[in-house]
């Protein structure tokens, strides 16, 4: 049997705040066309992403994918840590 079920987004971007429990904040970088200028835009989008295990910290590379609604804002998961930031020692 197929599913019909649309594909999950999958994105990577890096943790700019950890502070929530169970909850980052995950920022990646988008870049669009300006309709008129014909020039690229960075836009900076950020989300809100479920951490179950509160493993993320400020600076790591993430891998987050959409899932259902988690709360009123979160709807991704981080699925892994790609690149954990050097903690102080």
């Amino acid at each position: 049997m197929k599913s019909d079920r649309p594909k999950k987004k999958t994105i990577i971007g890096t943790v700019i705040s950890h502070k929530m429990d169970k909850t980052v904040i995950v920022e990646w970088e988008r870049r669009k066309m300006h309709p008129i200028y014909k020039k690229f835009v960075k836009q900076l989008m950020k989300v809100k992403a479920h951490d179950s295990k509160n493993a993320a910290a400020v600076g790591d590379l993430v891998k987050i994918i959409e899932c259902r609604p988690v709360s009123k804002e979160k709807t991704w998961r981080v699925v892994e840590i790609l690149e954990q930031v050097q903690r102080g020692q």
